[in-house]
C-alpha cells in the first residue's frame, strides 16, 4: 500500500507540474450550436516531428481497508492515478500523453472488490472536461452506456457540442464485486482484437490482409484487400482509428466493410469491378497505449499527411505509391472518423471539379436512406497544405476522397446502419459512372 502511496504522489507531482492549457493551435474550435453542430475549424498547420510521450504507469492500486482495486494493466487502458476518499468514493486522474492536444480524454480501468459494495467514481481530468459518456462491461469485450440514474454531471457546462458544453467532472455509481467491471469512455477495440475482426472476414477467398509497414513501438500496420481475381481493377482506399478514441468512426467503418464483404449480389457484383483497400487501425501505438488522441511519437497522424515524418503515415504512403506504380487508378477514398455529431468533411467542387461530385452525390444518397438524422456537411475549398488525409488523397492520387465522421454518442445501431447504406449507395455510384 505504501508503494501505491508514494506512486500517486509522483504521478500527482507530474500530473500538476505537466498542466499546459489547451492550445486551439492544436484543437477543434468549439462550434457555434445555434444551428447544430457547425463542425470544426479549418486544420491549423503544426509540426510533426517526434515529441516526448508520458507513458502511464501499468498496474494496480490495491485498498486493502476497503477491498477495492482499480487496474489499468490491458490493452487501450487509460488510468493515472486513484485516491480513496473514504466512504467508499474513489478519485481517478486521467492525463494526457503530451500536450497540447485535442480535448478527447480517454480513459479506461477494471475494478472489483473482494467484497459485494456500491462504490462512487469521480472522474478528473488534466486540461479537459468529461467527454465521454462511461460504458461498462462485466467481460471486457461487450459494453453498454452506464444507467442514466448512475451517473451525475458536476459542474455542467453549456451549449450542445464541443469541450465547452460537458461537465467539469463526472461521477458514477457502480456494483463492483469479486467479478471484475470494466469503465470505458468507449467500446474497447485493441489492435489485437481488431486482427481478430479481420481474420474472421479472410477466411472469405476474395479477402486478404498482410502488413504494410510498423508503428514506432513495432506494431504491425494490417491492410485488408477486398476483391475478387487478381486482375488489377479501380481501387477505394479506406482507413480508421488514426485517432485512439475514435470508436464510433471504427464501428461505421467495421459494418461498411462487413457490407463490402458481404453475400448480397451488389457486393459480389462490386467485388468484380473493384478492389477495397482498408487499414482499419492507422494507429495502433496509440489505440493499445489508451491515447487520448496521438501515436508514440507524441504526433496527431491527421496532421502529417505533407511532412510524413510518422512511420505509420509513411506506410500509407509507400503503399500508394507502390500501387499507382503497378497502374491502379483510386475511385474514392474515406478516411472514419469521430466527433461531437455525425458530420461529412468533403472537398468542394470548387477545387476538385466534376471528379469530386461523386462524394456529394453519395452524401446526398445516404441522407435519403437515413433522413431521421440531420446530414452535416462542411466542405473546404482549399488543397494546400494536404497535411490530412481527404487532401492528400485527392492531391498525389486523384481520388475523390472524404474525412467521414461519426457522433461520440450516436447509437451503435445507427452507427451499424449508416456504415451499411454508406457501402451500398458507394457501390451503386461507383458501378454506375
Amino acid at each position: 500500500m505504501k508503494s501505491n502511496v508514494y506512486l500517486f504522489l509522483i504521478i500527482l507531482i507530474l500530473f500538476t507540474s505537466c498542466k499546459n492549457s489547451i492550445s486551439v493551435a492544436d484543437t477543434e474550435n468549439t462550434p457555434s450550436v445555434s444551428q447544430g453542430y457547425q463542425g470544426q475549424a479549418p486544420s491549423p498547420v503544426v509540426p510533426t516531428v517526434d515529441k516526448p510521450v508520458q507513458r502511464q504507469w501499468k498496474g494496480v492500486w490495491s485498498f486493502e481497508e476497503e477491498s477495492v482495486s482499480f487496474s489499468n494493466e490491458f490493452d487501450s487502458a487509460r488510468l493515472n492515478g486513484v485516491a480513496s476518499d473514504g466512504n467508499d468514493h474513489y478519485t481517478i486522474w486521467i492525463t494526457a500523453e503530451n500536450t497540447p492536444i485535442n480535448v478527447s480524454p480517454w480513459y479506461a480501468f477494471k475494478v472489483w472488490s473482494k467484497e459485494p459494495k456500491e462504490i462512487t467514481i469521480k472522474l478528473s481530468y488534466q486540461d479537459s472536461r468529461s467527454r465521454y459518456y462511461p460504458k461498462l462491461s462485466r467481460d471486457g469485450l461487450n459494453f453498454k452506456p452506464i444507467d442514466s440514474t448512475r451517473f451525475k454531471a458536476i459542474n455542467p457546462g453549456e451549449g450542445d457540442f464541443g469541450i465547452k458544453a460537458a461537465p467539469e467532472f463526472a461521477e458514477l455509481t457502480v456494483e463492483v464485486s469479486t467479478d471484475t467491471l470494466w469503465v470505458s469512455a468507449q467500446e474497447l477495440y485493441s489492435s489485437k482484437r481488431v486482427k481478430k475482426w479481420i481474420d474472421s472476414l479472410a477466411v472469405n477467398p476474395y479477402i486478404s490482409s498482410h502488413e504494410i509497414g510498423k508503428s514506432h513501438e513495432k506494431r504491425p500496420i494490417h491492410l485488408m484487400e477486398i476483391g475478387a481475381g487478381s486482375v488489377q481493377k479501380p481501387a477505394v482506399m479506406v482507413i480508421s482509428r488514426q485517432h485512439p478514441p475514435e470508436v464510433t468512426g471504427f464501428l461505421a467503418m467495421k459494418s461498411f466493410i462487413e457490407t463490402i464483404s458481404g453475400d448480397s449480389e451488389l457486393a459480389k457484383q462490386f467485388r468484380n469491378n473493384f478492389t477495397v483497400f482498408a487499414v482499419p487501425t492507422m494507429n495502433p501505438d496509440g489505440v493499445d497505449n489508451g491515447h487520448w488522441r496521438h501515436n508514440m511519437g507524441g504526433i496527431d497522424l491527421n496532421r502529417d499527411w505533407q511532412n510524413f515524418n510518422q512511420p505509420e503515415t509513411q506506410s500509407i504512403r509507400k503503399f500508394l505509391n507502390q500501387k499507382k506504380a503497378e497502374g491502379y487508378q483510386f475511385a474514392f477514398g474515406v478516411d472514419f472518423h469521430s466527433t461531437w455529431d455525425d458530420i461529412y468533411y468533403p472537398l468542394d467542387t470548387t477545387v476538385t471539379g466534376q471528379k469530386g461530385k461523386i462524394v456529394f452525390d453519395w452524401i446526398k444518397r445516404i441522407s435519403e436512406r437515413l433522413p431521421q438524422k440531420k446530414t452535416n456537411v462542411k466542405p473546404t475549398d482549399k488543397l494546400t497544405p494536404t497535411m490530412v488525409s481527404r487532401t492528400y488523397l485527392f492531391v498525389e492520387h486523384e481520388m475523390p476522397a472524404i474525412v467521414f465522421e461519426l457522433g461520440d454518442n450516436t447509437p451503435r445501431d445507427f452507427l451499424k446502419q449508416k456504415g451499411q447504406v454508406a457501402a451500398e449507395e458507394l457501390m451503386k455510384l461507383l458501378q454506375s459512372d
